[in-house]
Parts: C-alpha cells; sequence; structure tokens
C-alpha cells in the first residue's frame, strides 16, 4: 500500500462530522482489499475484519484499531441577498477561513470563496482585529433566486484543498486529522496480509470524533473487542511553539502514557518499537486524552486500551502536515505488535474472551 497515494485519496475527499459517506466509501473500497470482511454500521463507521488463526483453545480475541475519518468542516446557516452565511462543525480556526476555496454540498456541488468586507471600508479598529465568524460569508456567484434553488440551511460545506508534497517526505493538507491514521491502520493490514497472526483484527474508520467521539463510542460496544488501539493526531514540532508542548516531526510516533492508558498495553508496545528498532516517543498523559481511545476504554466492563499519535502540524487547518514516515512506522509497529498477541498476554490483561457472534458473543463483522 503507497501511503501517499491513499492519503491523497481520502483527504481530498468530503467527510465532515456527520456526513463522511464519501471519505467512508473509499476507505471501504481500500479496506476490502486488505481484510476479509468489510461493512457499514448504522453510524457510518467502516469496520473491516482480518481473522487470525485463534487461540489453541480455539477462541479468537479481537484486537480493534481505531482512527477517526471525519473532518471539522461549515454548515449553511442562512441564505442572504446572494450570499451564504455559515457556521463551523467541529473545532475551525476563524483565522484560516478567509480566502479559503471550498465545496458547498448543496442540491449539487458548488465552489465558492469565503470573503468579507476588503479592509478599505474598515475602520482603524476592525482593522486590527480577526474577522469573527458572523461577518464571513461565502460567495459562489449565484444571485439569491438561482442560489436558494441550489441551497439549504444545513447543507454541509468543506474547504477545497489539493494535497501538497513537500520537501523531506513531507505532505501537507485538510483533514489530515485523523485520516493519517486512517491510512496508518490501512498500511498495518498491508503488512498483516503476509504475516501469522492469531487476534482477530477489527479496523475501524470512525464517524463524528471531532463532535463526541461517538462513532468509537458506537463501534467499540458493537465489536466488543478485548484490547483497543486508537491511533490520533497530536501536535508535531514547529515555530512558534514550546518544546515541551509538541513531538519531534519523523520521530516515530508517541505512545500514550496515563491513566487512559492499560500499562501493560504500554509496555508491550514500548518493548516492541525497542525490539524492532522502530523509533517511538513517549506521550504523557495525565487525563482523558480527548480521543477514541477516551470512548473505547471505558466501553462496556472496560476495555484495556492504548494510543499512539502522528505527530502532525498546524492542527485544525487547511495544511495540516505529515511525515510520511510517522505513518509507515505507526502502521509497522501495530502490525509487529498484532502478531505477538497470544494467549499469555490475554491472561496478562484478565480480559475474559467473549465467543464470535452464533456461538454467544459479539463480533467484528
Amino acid at each position: 500500500m503507497k501511503v501517499a497515494e491513499f492519503l491523497k485519496r481520502i483527504t481530498e475527499a468530503s467527510g465532515v462530522s456527520g456526513a463522511e459517506g464519501e471519505v467512508g466509501t473509499i476507505v471501504a473500497e481500500t479496506f476490502r482489499t486488505l481484510a476479509d470482511e468489510v461493512r457499514s454500521d448504522v453510524m457510518g463507521n467502516v469496520i473491516a475484519l482480518k481473522r487470525g488463526e485463534g487461540l489453541p483453545s480455539g477462541e479468537h480475541p479481537r484486537v480493534m484499531l481505531a482512527g477517526h475519518m471525519d473532518e471539522i468542516g461549515l454548515m449553511v446557516t442562512k441564505v442572504e441577498d446572494g450570499f451564504l452565511r455559515f457556521t463551523t462543525v467541529g473545532g475551525f480556526d476563524v483565522r484560516t477561513l478567509l480566502g479559503q476555496e471550498v465545496l458547498v454540498h448543496g442540491r449539487r456541488p458548488l465552489r465558492g470563496v469565503i470573503g468579507c468586507r476588503p479592509p478599505h471600508v474598515l475602520t482603524p479598529a476592525e482593522n486590527e482585529r480577526v474577522v469573527p465568524l458572523q461577518e464571513l460569508f461565502i460567495d459562489v456567484g449565484y444571485e439569491e433566486e438561482p442560489l436558494r434553488e441550489l441551497v439549504r440551511v444545513g447543507d454541509f460545506v468543506t474547504v477545497r484543498r489539493e494535497q501538497i508534497e513537500l520537501a523531506g517526505g513531507r505532505l501537507a493538507a485538510k483533514a489530515l486529522d485523523d485520516r493519517a491514521a486512517v491510512a496508518a491502520i490501512g498500511f498495518c493490514l498491508d503488512l498483516l496480509k503476509k504475516r501469522r497472526h492469531q487476534w482477530d483484527v477489527c479496523a475501524v474508520a470512525t464517524v463524528q470524533e471531532e463532535v463526541g467521539l461517538r462513532g468509537a463510542i458506537t463501534s467499540a460496544f458493537g465489536v466488543a473487542p478485548h484490547l483497543g488501539i486508537a491511533i490520533d493526531v497530536t501536535f508535531g514540532s514547529q515555530y512558534g511553539v514550546p518544546e515541551y508542548e509538541t513531538v519531534e516531526m519523523g520521530g516515530g510516533p508517541p505512545i500514550g502514557l496515563g491513566p487512559n492508558f492499560h500499562p501493560k498495553v504500554h509496555e508491550r508496545l514500548v518493548e516492541t518499537a525497542k525490539a524492532l528498532e522502530i523509533p517511538y516517543q513517549i506521550d504523557p498523559i495525565p487525563g482523558r486524552s480527548g480521543t477514541d481511545a477516551w470512548a473505547i476504554q471505558v466501553t462496556r466492563e472496560g476495555i484495556p486500551t492504548a494510543l499512539l499519535s502522528i505527530p502532525l502540524r498546524y492542527m485544525h487547518t487547511p495544511v495540516e502536515t505529515v511525515d510520511v514516515r510517522d505513518i509507515e512506522r505507526t502502521g509497522h509497529l501495530m502490525a509487529e505488535f498484532i502478531c505477538g498477541l497470544d494467549e499469555t498476554f490475554a491472561s496478562e490483561l484478565g480480559v475474559q474472551v467473549r465467543r464470535l457472534n452464533g456461538q454467544g458473543g459479539p463480533t467484528c463483522c
């Protein structure tokens, strides 16, 4: 699997929280070439099953890999004098919106631009501030009447951005939070096609993480894994941000450490990375992580959970930037970790292996 090519397809697709259908279709299509079964649940989560050989006892414990495929975006709130007023879906940085090209998902897709009053007509005080959201508007070029036929209040809007290849193996695009993780999961599944492993792997591209971890909550309950690994992005080193608040770009995946994560799973991930000389970093998180890992950990009676992160610059902007090596190393670490899962580790975690569907328990697909 070529990570950059897959990332280009999924980052240039649209998938605002609550409307992930377009990107979900691409993810499902790719996962079908890498896994044994693929389905989508009622929330829109894409769930792929890669079967393991099973334990000597005949049981099939499940490890869940979760990365969210939704993106932050915009929503139309008013059609006014031939222009569109809008609000944000998820935590968009308003400073980055002015002058962006967008795609309005109306009765048919409409290309537009985000504008505001020019600086020449502003007061000195207005010129010194960030333009507030309520003063921005989308212009698609239509007059009032035809615009109302094509766009309704509640229609989603996404920033239109092509992936950019930078020097040193880095890429910039929109929605790398968290489609970089979906690519890492795909890379892991591709490696597992050539490897033997006992545990079943349930790979999930989750929905609605940006508005409340909803896809992870529902999919984790349905899959009922015995172990969960969430993959998300974290703050990569960049100009103007203190070193202690970031991780190194190209330094390999940070492994979460804190109460949201099971210590034995953390230790095994670190041991695996060391044994294979995969670069990694430690990411201390003293409370809830705010990622899908939080939702997975507290599902049902509780699930041993870990978090792997991908360093990313310029989070929640249209030019999020990653190092492709970090994505590949994250996928490699997960694949090697999964190949080492056995009956002994299940016992160490203290999990009770639920049987597969048809034998009294849930299953991935």
